[in-house]
């Protein structure tokens, strides 16, 4: 017992004392006042207040412009909200908030306290290091005059200094909390663009985005996307520009078709010293999303969604499995440019015979006619294939011909398999995913099943769950719409995360950049918590024909 009490002892002698005072301040945009001490029975007023009364300590570059190997001074020294500390917001509108210049020495975290429900129209984090946000609500709705802007955005700057270690987390994010009187034009001009980030290590969390046009875009390296609910939708759901970033078990659904842009429930491209397609993207991860183009069939303004659009490549090191996209457009998952990309394990569904359609899963040429290299299209259901002729291996696949022989419950958008599905054990385990979409470990019969979902009786021991809890039950949309007409190649993204604008202003945000086009062509088909924890899955259903 001494021995521990020494050790414990020893670790808070040596912690940062930022870590050991760990404190917390209260913000009430509707009693506090910047006259009180921050503490809950004295709370201060908004954040955007506290923000630009510098009552955070921080650190910032020594001089600026930015240049790699600057070293980092004290900010505000002596303010009371140090590196470790919890902002805890109350109910109310907190502002337009700009925190640009905060590198912070450990996590400050911003969050909405217990019960409460605090608002900002806009949140900007700029040149920072070590901020989490949690459960905010953000619409420029709230602010007095409605402005159009990117609602939550993390920051490269080429004069300010680099972004990095940001997590935003269980964030709720509409344009405005009732669209039904938008016209075509109101989605087309009034809709604003929800998660935008640029840097590095930057987590993107169970957020939930509604009424928004891009909702999650993302030029940040080795960086996380996962959890997150894109819902409604008039640009692309999620952008992936930046090497080495994971896209899991985030869910895209109900697009609106209100201008030219075409739109993708997922789309990357490269920019190279070229422009657009000349350079490379390097080890994206899309794993156990789902895509769905609209669950309402009389949603108004609905067209064609194209599921994963990766159309300028090349693509290097990508891994797609576990993905259920069910769209009426060609692109089900489409790659042009690709070397070592590994698909596995998706369902590809169309919802009806009309065109455009079937969706396809394609590996193909890169538009400068460079042909894939050491692709693999593997264990897939899917309407159709579209695969160059040489530089992909393609095996145990199935075209859909019956969706009703292989899926519970179709209409209802439930593409588990039945137990008697031809797809159930027809798999090859080699380069499969350990687990299914829910976690459910592979195999779980003589072979792996094709598709997104593992058949499997109630209880499955061993299983993975998304948030550490019970497998989530998900299920899949069907949609219809016409064809796209490609544009030509525009828009360069930059996220120079060390400095690079030339004028020293902020990094390009991807979700306001021209859409590079689609990869349309003419073919023969032309007339689509934190991480994972292992612990015991309990399955509340048997995926049988009977239940149908």
């Amino acid at each position: 017992m001494r021995r521990l009490l020494f050790a414990v002892s020893a670790l808070l002698v040596l912690a940062p004392a930022s870590w050991a005072r760990a404190a917390d301040f209260y913000l009430d945009p509707v009693n506090g006042s910047m006259a009180n001490d921050g503490s809950r029975a004295r709370p201060w007023g908004t954040l955007a207040e506290v923000v630009a009364a510098n009552l955070i300590e921080s650190q910032r570059w020594a001089s600026l412009p930015y240049a790699p190997g600057a070293s980092l001074v004290p900010k505000n020294a002596g303010a009371p909200v140090q590196a470790g500390d919890t902002l805890w917001l109350m109910s109310g509108y907190h502002g337009d908030v700009d925190i640009t210049g905060y590198y912070n020495a450990a996590e400050l975290t911003i969050a909405a306290a217990p019960g409460e429900t605090p608002r900002l129209s806009r949140l900007l984090i700029r040149a920072g290091k070590n901020w989490k946000v949690v459960d905010l609500s953000v619409s420029p709705d709230y602010a007095p005059t409605y402005q159009r802007q990117t609602m939550i955005a993390v920051e490269s700057h080429g004069y300010q200094g680099p972004v990095s270690d940001v997590t935003i987390e269980g964030c709720t994010l509409m344009s405005k909390e009732d669209v039904s009187a938008w016209t075509m034009s109101d989605w087309d001009t009034l809709s604003a663009n929800g998660i935008s980030a640029g840097g590095d290590n930057i987590t993107i969390r169970n957020n939930r985005l509604k009424y928004v046009n891009f909702g999650i875009s993302v030029t940040a390296r080795a960086s996380l996307v996962e959890g997150n609910v894109v819902d409604s939708f008039s640009g692309d759901g999620l952008r992936g520009l930046g090497d080495d970033t994971v896209f899991q078990y985030n869910t895209v659904k109900n697009c609106y078709d209100v201008n030219e842009n075409h739109d993708d429930g997922f789309q990357s491209w490269s920019v190279g010293a070229g422009g657009v397609g000349t350079g490379e993207v390097k080890g994206i991860v899309l794993r156990g999303n789902v895509i769905i183009n609209y669950e309402d069939p009389n949603q108004p303004f609905r067209g064609t969604l194209q599921g994963i659009g990766c159309f300028d490549g090349t693509y290097t090191d990508w891994v797609v499995e576990n993905n259920v996209i069910i769209t009426d457009h060609w692109h089900g998952i489409t790659f042009l440019g690709a070397k070592n990309v590994r698909v596995v394990n998706n369902t590809v569904l169309d919802p009806n015979t009309e065109r455009p359609g079937p969706p396809w899963i394609s590996i193909d040429d890169h538009k400068d006619g460079t042909p894939p290299e050491g692709c693999l299209v593997r264990n897939n259901l899917v309407t159709d294939l579209n695969l160059a002729t040489s530089g992909v291996t393609e095996d145990h696949n199935m075209l859909i011909t019956d969706a009703a022989a292989l899926f519970v419950d179709v209409a209802a958008y439930d593409v588990h398999l039945l137990d008697d599905a031809p797809a159930v054990d027809q798999g090859s385990a080699d380069l499969a995913p350990a687990t299914d979409l829910e976690g459910v470990p592979r195999p779980q019969g003589a072979g792996v099943d094709l598709g997104a979902y593992e058949w499997h009786v109630d209880v499955v021991d061993g299983g993975v769950g998304i948030d550490g809890g019970e497998v989530a039950d998900t299920g899949a949309a069907l949609d219809a719409g016409d064809g796209g007409v490609s544009i030509p190649d525009s828009g360069v993204v930059s996220d120079a995360g060390s400095g690079g604008d030339v004028d020293g202003g902020s990094i390009t945000d991807p979700g306001l950049q021209a859409d590079p086009g689609c990869g349309c062509r003419e073919t023969s088909g032309a007339d689509g918590g934190a991480g994972l924890g292992a612990l015991l899955v309990l399955v509340l259903a048997r995926r049988r024909r009977s239940s149908r």
